[in-house]
Parts: C-alpha cells; structure tokens; sequence
C-alpha cells in the first residue's frame, strides 16, 4: 500500500507458506489487534494488521482528518486488512475491514462465507455482501453461479451454509443465482458492483 511504501513484508527464501505474503522486513513492527477492543493478538486470531516503521507514511497531504482516522497517535498504520500470523511469523490476508458486513454490532467476513459456500457441490463461484436491514443493520446475502446441470435450491445452499457458521454470520439476507460474477481483469471481486445492482433494486 502507498501509506507504506515501498514494503512492509518479504517472503523469506525458504519455507514460504501457500497464502502468505511473508515477514515483516527489517526495522518494522507489525501487530494484528482486536477489532472491538484494539488489543494485540495472538497468532491464529484474525484482526486488524497494524504496521509501525520508517516506511509509513507522515500522513495525508493537507488531510488531517484521513491522516487521524489512519496512523493512530502511536504511529501505528491501520491498514484495514484482516489479517493474521502464525507461529514462524508469517503474515495471512483473510479480508479487508471495509468489506466485512455489520450483523447487530458483529463482524462478519464475506471470504469466510465464501469458502463455505465453494465446498458446495453445485456452487461454480460464488460472492457475498450485505445487505440493508432495519433491525441488524445488515444482513449476508450469497450471489451465487451454479455449475452446469446442479438442482440445488436456494434453500438448500442457504441451509448448507447454516449447519458450519455461528447464528449470526447465516445467509438470512438470502441466497441470489446470476450468470458470473464480476470480476477484475486478475480476478479479484468487485463487491461494489453487486452492491450498486442492489441499491438499483432497492431504490
């Protein structure tokens, strides 16, 4: 990220790990602390990466505001990556905060639904958002592509789901079959669009 520029992370030579993007490189300190709390964790336990070295930025150029809401006023660079680290101190992306729905003040992680809902056997691709609702705030819903030939229901994929996740992190905002999702040239979701093709429903 520009905040950090040029690196936060190496891949080390040997024992790089499938998913990892490395260690922190030298002279940086980087923690993942609790969303709710803002308390170091431990390795294994998601949260938000931090970064504290001579690589973060000063700030935003005349933008005290954005500056405030991105270094704290101990240094540390809020990323906005839900990450976390294991026991050799290699780093994981699980998600980026701004993308995780709100469910009644709870967190819920859109890749992890997804991951869920990939094990499915008639599930091709998959994406999740959340929804607007008047009581949680929010609400997930899965748009899923089916393979070729699959006779799942909605109910049963949402069904599916509800048997390996906790109450809150259930598809209560409803299951949505479309043709593809939208994507980038590299592959990366583009939850904006599926949320913009929600508001044009809504509104």
């Amino acid at each position: 990220m520009t905040e950090s520029s040029p690196v936060t992370h190496m891949s080390p030579i040997v024992n790089n790990k499938i998913g990892s993007f490395g260690e922190p490189v030298s002279r940086t300190r980087v923690k993942v602390v609790d969303l709710n709390t803002g308390e170091s964790l431990g390795p294994g336990q998601e949260g938000e990466m931090c970064v504290f070295g001579p690589q973060v930025m000063k700030g935003y150029y005349k933008n005290v505001k954005a500056t405030e809401e991105t270094i704290d006023s101990t240094g540390w660079l809020h990323t906005g990556d839900i990450a976390y680290y294991d026991e050799q101190n290699q780093f994981f992306i699980v998600d980026r905060l701004k993308e995780l729905i709100k469910v009644k003040g709870l967190q819920v992680s859109p890749s992890e639904l997804e991951d869920v809902l990939r094990r499915h056997p008639a599930v091709l691709d998959v994406a999740v958002i959340g929804v607007p609702d008047d009581i949680s705030g929010e609400l997930p819903r899965a748009y899923v592509v089916k393979k070729s030939g699959a006779a799942a229901s909605k109910e049963d994929i949402a069904e599916f789901v509800d048997e390996k996740v906790a109450p809150h992190k259930r598809l209560k905002g409803g299951v949505v079959f479309i043709d593809s999702i939208p994507k980038t040239s590299t592959g990366k979701l583009l939850r904006r669009e599926l949320k913009s093709m929600l508001l044009s429903q809504i509104s």
